[in-house]
C-alpha cells in the first residue's frame, strides 16, 4: 500500500471522529434541554408554552424586528435562535400580564436570551434603527 494512501487513511478517520463528536456535542445539548426539571416540563417544553400563549401578540412589524435582529446568526441555526429569543419574549409578556408587545419587549428579551457577545450587533441595530439605548443599559452592562 503506498504511503499517501496509509496518511489519507488517517487523516480520514480523525476527520470522521472529530465531525461525530462535534455532532453528538449538540446533540447532548438538545437532550438536556429536552429532560424536565422539577416542575415536569423542560426548557424547551417552556420555550413552546411561551411562545403559543403569546403568538397572537406578534404583528408583522414586530417579526420583522425580531428576523433583523437574529441576522447575524448563521441560517441552520436561525430558526432555534428565533425560537429561544421569542420563548424569552413570551415569558417577559406573560410575567408582567402585559395586553401587547411592544418593541420593549423585543429588545429586552432579546437581550436576555442571548450571550453577551451577541450584543454588539444589538447595540448596532439598534444605532442603525435610531432606537434609544437608554433603557436597556444595566441590561447591556454599558
Amino acid at each position: 500500500m503506498p504511503t499517501w494512501f496509509s496518511w489519507f487513511i488517517v487523516l480520514w478517520t480523525i476527520f470522521l471522529i472529530t465531525v461525530m463528536f462535534i455532532g453528538g456535542y449538540f446533540m447532548f445539548r438538545k437532550f438536556l434541554k429536552r429532560l424536565p426539571k422539577e416542575d415536569g416540563k423542560s426548557i424547551l417544553d417552556w420555550q413552546d408554552y411561551h411562545i403559543e400563549k403569546t403568538i397572537h401578540l406578534w404583528d408583522e412589524e414586530q417579526k420583522q424586528l425580531l428576523n433583523d435582529l437574529v441576522e447575524p446568526v448563521p441560517e441552520l441555526f436561525r430558526d432555534v435562535a428565533k425560537g429561544k429569543i421569542a420563548g424569552k419574549i413570551g415569558e417577559l409578556v406573560l410575567e408582567e400580564k402585559a395586553p401587547t408587545l411592544t418593541q420593549d419587549y423585543i429588545i429586552r428579551g432579546y437581550i436576555l436570551a442571548t450571550p453577551k457577545r451577541d450584543h454588539k450587533f444589538l447595540i448596532k441595530k439598534l444605532r442603525e434603527k435610531k432606537i434609544d439605548m437608554t433603557p436597556y443599559r444595566d441590561l447591556l452592562g454599558l
